[in-house]
């Protein structure tokens, strides 16, 4: 899972989120920060509002939280969430050596594939964690 940080980094670069089942997100500012949620139809739900989308969170009588703005939770997107972002500047994702550990996902540099085997006209973004490596790359393309 990607850190509560790169999540809130990619928040703040505008990656679209419009939220569904299976989809983690955590509360910041509300002594919930270590808490991830689910958005699940059994529990957590969302409610598009003309004021926004708002998750309900149903079943969870000891909770003093009924609901929720959207505005005001934390996405923790997923691996294949964050590759579909990539789009078509993905080209793979690579498991580094048992010395080093890690991942690095490599993306085509001008957002295109270079010509197979080359090797020119790629950037890799490189964690411990696949998802992580994800994020940092998602980072790079919503910077441009």
């Amino acid at each position: 899972m990607i850190t509560h940080e790169l999540a809130l980094e990619l928040a703040r670069r505008g990656l679209p989120w419009r939220p569904s089942s299976g989809d983690r997100f955590y509360v910041p500012d509300r002594d919930l920060d270590d808490e991830v949620f689910v958005v699940s139809g059994m529990s957590i739900e969302v409610s598009d509002l003309p004021s926004g989308a708002e998750m309900r969170f149903n079943g969870t009588v000891e909770w003093a939280l009924d609901s929720i703005a959207q505005t005001e939770v934390v996405w923790l997107p997923r691996e294949e969430q964050m590759r579909e972002a990539l789009g078509s500047r993905f080209l793979r994702l690579e498991r580094l050596d048992a010395e080093t550990g890690g991942f690095a996902v490599v993306l085509g540099a001008d957002g295109s594939a270079p010509p197979a085997g080359s090797g020119r006209g790629e950037v890799r973004h490189v964690d411990i964690d696949a998802e992580r490596a994800y994020a940092r790359a998602l980072l790079s393309v919503l910077a441009a």
